[in-house]
């Protein structure tokens, strides 16, 4: 299920400045696969990606590759919200997004969004993994979503 629109489009400067920024060459499906997550209000799966850049030419391996190599760069973080299904989102420069944040799935519809920052509060304490302390986590909460109650 795809996202829908939540901000204005980049520029095509600032998207190759961004893939070039962490080492990579700037393709035209990895901009477009980053123009796709950027604009995008809730993860997106290599399905949803599929959908929307196949009219612009691009196959399935060449933008699953790119998802690769976007989130191996460190640009895309790539989630399993526990239906084994990957979604892939943009790692933004602020600190959303940036290695905690929760995600929120439907039950009944499969919508999945991200939660607001602070919806969730992670307290490290003795004893627990160092990953809780460094934030590497993922939080997924499930339940009936507002639309479908």
């Amino acid at each position: 299920m795809g996202a829908k629109k939540s901000s204005p489009q980049p520029t095509l400067a600032e998207l190759q400045q961004k893939i070039r920024a962490v080492g990579l060459r700037s393709t035209s499906p990895r901009v477009a696969v980053l123009r796709e997550l950027e604009t995008a209000s809730a993860p997106l799966s290599h399905a949803d990606l599929v959908d929307a850049l196949c009219d612009e030419g691009f196959d399935r391996v060449t933008l699953y590759r790119n998802l690769t190599d976007l989130t191996e760069a460190g640009l895309v973080l790539r989630s399993d919200l526990g239906d084994h299904v990957w979604r892939f989102e943009l790692r933004r420069a602020g600190k959303e997004h940036q290695g905690f944040h929760a995600h929120f799935t439907c039950t009944d519809c499969g919508t999945v969004a991200c939660l607001p920052e602070g919806a969730i509060a992670l307290t490290p304490v003795k004893g627990a993994p160092r990953a809780l302390a460094n934030r590497a986590v993922e939080v997924q909460l499930r339940g009936v979503c507002d639309r479908c109650d």
